[in-house]
């Protein structure tokens, strides 16, 4: 695979409505425009954090519009999913802190010009069910599979959903030897399918590499995760399947320096697999620089892929990146 074209913009340029932003996520609509949410607000945590949208049209992106906003509560993580009915869900978290979070979600019938009330996903819960950073899939089956996990635990799980997204159903945490551990663990997940039934799981981890771990019945179970040789930072990833079955993973390859918790989030970049995730080639740099370039998202329609990140929490950045499979 070969990366034949490739267009960088920015969502919103300095006259943002806020003054920080971060975790942006996106989605593919059929009319080939590009639909992109994140939070924003003073500053990660704060309770002025909102989840504001955004969406590609013809003449560029449109102005950022405040969609989701509960007063003095932090919002985070936004997540889109469009259903292949045609229905445009927003996940969201909101709470003062990670371990209270509820996962909040709004539906959209017309591609996000419109939206319905926030409704908890799962009443009751605290502590996030549902997509925490990364988009659900759909499997073969039609089951949507939703990454997910839970902190301070540090671990991880996937909701599974078999009437559309409205009832949700947990899988067993997914198995971690601790013992060699030196951190808190993975969390963060992002899901491809490789053949019905058997799905597959690389995660943000405290340990220096990107763990994966493996299931053979549609996500409801899962193998111990492991270590691959990826560098992780801890920090968020994101990956996506072609219909050719490439998967493109978009990550920092960075370590965190002896004693310290994180590492930098620069460079970002994309790497390609064609074995199902055991090897990555054809690296691509995105950004690096001084300050960050993180918690990426990217989705495919076609030979194209479509990424957000967050850019020096400033700006959200977006690409579109067409690739040949032409040698």
């Amino acid at each position: 695979m070969k990366y034949v074209n490739t267009m960088k913009e920015f969502i919103f340029e300095d006259d943002r409505p806020f003054l920080s932003c971060h975790a942006s996520t996106l989605a593919l609509l059929p009319s080939g425009e590009v639909i992109a949410a994140w939070f924003g607000g003073t500053r990660e945590k704060a309770g002025d954090v909102a989840i504001w949208l955004s969406r590609r049209e013809v003449t560029g992106w449109t102005p950022p519009l405040k969609v989701a906003d509960q007063a003095d509560i932090p919002h985070w993580n936004p997540v889109l999913f469009r259903t292949t009915g045609g229905n445009l869900f927003l996940y969201y978290k909101v709470g003062t802190t990670i371990a209270e979070w509820e996962t909040m979600v709004i539906r959209s019938a017309d591609d996000g010009h419109t939206w319905t009330t926030p409704l908890p996903l799962v009443k009751g819960d605290k502590g996030g069910r549902g997509p925490v950073k990364n988009k659900p899939i759909v499997l073969c089956d039609g089951t949507i599979a939703a990454p997910a996990s839970l902190e301070p635990a540090w671990d991880v799980f996937v909701d599974l959903s078999s009437d559309g997204g409205e009832t949700w159903t947990r899988s067993e945490i997914v198995p971690l030897d601790r013992s060699v551990m030196k951190g808190s663990g993975i969390i963060q997940p992002s899901l491809w399918e490789s053949t019905p039934g058997n799905v597959h799981m690389l995660t943000r981890s405290s340990e220096g590499h990107i763990y994966r771990s493996d299931s053979k019945d549609g996500g409801k179970s899962w193998c111990t995760a492991y270590p691959t040789d990826l560098p992780n930072n801890n920090s968020g990833i994101d990956l996506v399947k072609l219909d050719n079955g490439t998967i493109a993973l978009i990550y920092n390859p960075t370590r965190p320096e002896e004693g310290k918790k994180k590492g930098p989030r620069t460079p970002l970049v994309i790497r390609l697999s064609q074995d199902n995730g055991i090897t990555w080639e054809n690296e691509f740099l995105l950004d690096e620089g001084e300050k960050q370039y993180s918690y990426p998202a990217i989705v495919a329609g076609g030979l194209n892929l479509y990424v957000t990140y967050t850019w020096k929490r400033e700006r959200i950045a977006f690409w579109k990146i067409t690739l040949s499979d032409l040698a």
